[in-house]
């Protein structure tokens, strides 16, 4: 299976369908072309609100494979929640030629590395500093390759961000290929990881979390998962393993199923008491699960 025979069809798509009816944002998507902190050429863009809140959060909303930061922005909710809210929104825009990021390489895996992870920790920095964003409420979240990349920045910069939510993703660590190449349309693929192979114990899973950030002793960022039975692209056992490895770094063991939440055909995971580590399994939904941008918010305290 390659990359783009079975994504781009379905991530086209990705970010054009969310759960909550779609609302335009009230202002334009900024492209920051002042913004040069790589190392990777990555692009910023952003959208701040004219009613923005003093030291405002922050959410860096992650694209898919093929998708565009202005993809992204106008194919969900979450500037126009930003009018409502007063949070500042991130969108990435990724430097490889077929628009997937770089979830691969040992520099984008670790901490201050290199690598898109970085970059993107840059332009939470830059939007702190330039914009007046609140460093202690940073979150990220994507769709496909954007999940994963809210994977990995979880794992290599937990001091950067508070929670993550992300949609149709697999492990942190589980699309790793040495030697992998950035700036190609695919940086860095693994057909076992992409067909739900890749299986570890959770206690593997977590040591490989950890491994992205020797040293550090601190909490990591709390987790909300989406995934559909039916995704063919990034295949459903990649739900459970993404389960596996949270709830290690975590420390805490599943709880409960809660049938029908958020809605009928979801079935909600709970870990622990369910503040740190959630997962949705939605049944029949392919790739990728619809965004639910008011749960995102709910999750990251926001709303």
């Amino acid at each position: 299976m390659h990359f783009f025979s079975t994504v781009a069809a379905a991530a086209a798509l990705a970010g054009l369908v969310n759960a909550d009816a779609y609302v335009a944002a009230a202002g334009p998507l900024v492209q920051v072309s002042a913004f040069k902190d790589g190392p990777t050429k990555a692009g910023m863009y952003v959208y701040v609100p004219t009613k923005k809140a003093d030291k405002a959060p922050i959410i860096v909303a992650i694209h898919y494979c093929t998708g565009t930061a202005q993809k992204y922005f106008s194919g969900s909710n979450y500037a126009s929640l930003a009018d409502t809210h007063g949070f500042i929104v991130i969108y990435p825009n990724s430097p490889s030629s077929g628009g997937c990021w770089d979830v691969a390489s040992t520099g984008s895996l670790t901490h201050g590395k290199g690598g898109d992870s970085e970059t993107i920790v840059n332009m939470v920095k830059y939007a702190v500093t330039n914009y007046g964003g609140d460093a202690d409420r940073v979150f990220a979240t994507g769709s496909s390759s954007g999940a994963m990349m809210t994977n990995v920045l979880a794992g290599a910069y937990p001091d950067v961000f508070r929670a993550g939510s992300v949609y149709s993703g697999v492990p942190d660590g589980c699309f790793y290929v040495s030697g992998a190449t950035t700036g190609m349309a695919t940086p860095g693929w693994s057909n076992s990881c992409a067909n739900g192979q890749n299986i570890k114990t959770a206690q593997a899973w977590g040591d490989l979390v950890r491994s992205y950030y020797p040293g550090y002793n601190g909490t990591y960022p709390k987790m909300q998962i989406f995934h559909g039975t039916a995704d063919n692209t990034l295949d459903y056992p990649n739900l459970a393993e993404q389960m596996k490895e949270w709830s290690n770094v975590f420390g805490i063991s599943f709880t409960k199923n809660v049938t029908g939440t958020p809605q009928s055909g979801y079935t909600q995971m709970v870990y622990g008491d369910g503040t740190k580590l959630v997962g949705y399994s939605a049944q029949g939904v392919g790739h990728t699960v619809p965004i639910h941008e008011s749960m995102d918010l709910s999750w990251f305290g926001i709303a």
